[in-house]
């Protein structure tokens, strides 16, 4: 991994866990599900507010908010262990000011602006949303089920053709967001999102895998986050329990 990049992820740790110092007695999960859970209401609230019940509106509201009951039912059955960790209150304070608190600016540019997307583009983001949920839970299922049973690659199912499904799940559905709303805010936040803490999560875990034996062959045959369709090659099944953990703020 690149010093730089490995200095980076240091600052967004120290950040998103240990921010202000003190005891660590949050645990990070609190805070995401807080904001997952509360997009919902937030939004219908946002709604009623101005009263703004648009069709596109209520698109979004059903996106973003269906998006945040399905996180908090992947929480209950399987959750991620590094949001599992304890923080202290200003590193949790912090992953709102960093990361969650952005997710929300594009209901608030939607809804106070009262902006409008034609019915072909709420068509399209939708059907960006719903392949997007598939394939990040799918992965987050798969690859937690999986390194429960053992240890190592996932090379087949969602990690046959790209080597970070889950990422790519979620840049998908957090894009049919930005497209229903229609502003520049939101893919503002987006690429400092994907940009600061996607990209070099994706690097670190990437250096990790890359002691196994096998993973000469298995990145010669899928991409980092869009997928190589043609890819030659049998794959094998398992993927590494990266010993790296992803930024603390990364949702």
């Amino acid at each position: 991994m690149h010093p730089l990049v490995a200095r980076w992820r240091q600052l967004t740790d120290h950040l998103g866990a240990d921010f202000l110092g003190g005891p660590r007695v949050i645990r990070l999960a609190w805070s995401v599900n807080l904001q997952k859970g509360g997009t919902l209401p937030f939004v219908l609230a946002l709604m009623a507010w101005f009263d703004n019940f648009s069709p596109t509106a209520w698109t979004y509201a059903a996106l973003h908010g269906s998006y945040g009951l399905c996180w908090l039912l992947k929480d209950a059955l399987f959750p991620d262990p590094n949001f599992r960790r304890m923080v202290t209150l200003g590193a949790a304070l912090n992953s709102w000011l960093l990361v969650l608190g952005l997710y929300w600016i594009a209901p608030v540019v939607l809804v106070t602006q009262r902006l409008e997307q034609p019915p072909w583009v709420l068509a399209g983001a939708s059907a960006l949303y719903a392949l997007g949920v598939v394939l990040m839970m799918g992965a987050d299922a798969q690859k937690y089920f999986v390194l429960k049973a053992r240890k190592g690659l996932i090379t087949d199912g969602f990690f046959s053709r790209v080597r970070h499904p889950n990422y790519l799940g979620e840049m998908m559905l957090y894009a049919s967001f930005a497209i229903v709303a229609g502003h520049w805010a939101p893919w503002l936040a987006l690429a400092w999102v994907w940009l600061a803490l996607f990209v070099p999560n994706m690097l670190a875990k990437e250096a990790s895998m890359s002691r196994y034996p096998e993973w000469a062959a298995y990145a010669s045959r899928t991409g980092m986050l869009l997928p190589r369709l043609f890819a030659k090659g049998a794959a094998s099944d398992e993927e590494l329990s990266s010993t790296a953990p992803p930024p603390p703020l990364a949702p």
